[in-house]
């Protein structure tokens, strides 16, 4: 009989002790998904944002000036939602800007070609990458090569799109497209007649240290070296 009682207390003490694993695993955090998505951060691909779908309705359209870089146009227009707007704008045909790089002493600190000449609309001497207009039809990486050529004699072996963007689209119709040319050749320069332009070569550290200090002012240059900067992940070295 005594043989009995011992033999039921150790089935009930090894059933009390299964049901307290079974409640004790049960309320431990789940470990494979969310682990996994700690240790593995999903991966979100940046897709454009350009809603460019809709179109305002251009009522007319007056060319109020016509000079030899751009035209002014006064328009009339409806714009996307419904309401009538009239705008002068600026009409141009594109320019190019050129990120180039050479990193043939150091891959974690290239030099980048930058220029020194006076702008009359800022009124002072301005630092900046290479840039140029776009003629007439003309293609926008064909440009990018003639006016690094023109500007600093320079040629690149590797060329490829950094970006895209309007400067001021409130009344700019002027889009620029960054390219980065790797692998330089040097060469002779070819300026047009009214550029007079002083450039160099100057470690992105340097570049990026002149950035901080406001030594450079010019948009398309703030925009594609610090655009280049986050990247590639590199820092300014202190």
């Amino acid at each position: 009989m005594a043989d009995r009682k011992k033999s039921a207390k150790r089935v009930a003490l090894k059933g009390l002790a299964k049901k307290a694993a079974e409640n004790a695993s049960a309320n431990e955090p789940k470990k494979s998904k969310d682990k996994a998505s700690k240790k593995k951060p999903l991966k979100v691909k940046a897709t454009a944002m350009n809603v460019g779908v809709e179109k305002a309705e251009l009522l007319s359209s007056k060319v109020v000036y016509q000079g030899p870089l751009f035209k002014i146009l006064h328009d009339k227009l409806i714009e996307p939602g419904g309401k009538h707007s009239e705008r002068d704008v600026i009409r141009h045909n594109g320019s190019v800007v050129i990120l180039a790089i050479d990193s043939s002493k150091s891959k974690k600190n290239p030099w980048i070609v930058i220029e020194r000449q006076y702008r009359h609309a800022a009124n002072q001497f301005l630092w900046e990458l290479p840039a140029g207009k776009l003629e007439k039809g003309e293609d926008a990486l064909a440009g990018a090569k003639r006016e690094l050529a023109e500007e600093t004699g320079y040629a690149a072996k590797k060329w490829r799109p950094l970006v895209e963007y309007y400067a001021s689209p409130g009344f700019l119709g002027e889009s620029m497209r960054v390219f980065l040319a790797e692998g330089l050749v040097a060469g002779d320069a070819h300026p047009e007649d009214d550029e007079q332009i002083e450039f160099r070569l100057v470690k992105l550290s340097d570049v990026l240290k002149m950035i901080e200090k406001g030594a450079i002012l010019d948009g398309k240059t703030l925009t594609s070296v610090l655009l280049y900067s986050r990247l590639t992940g590199k820092k300014r070295k202190k």
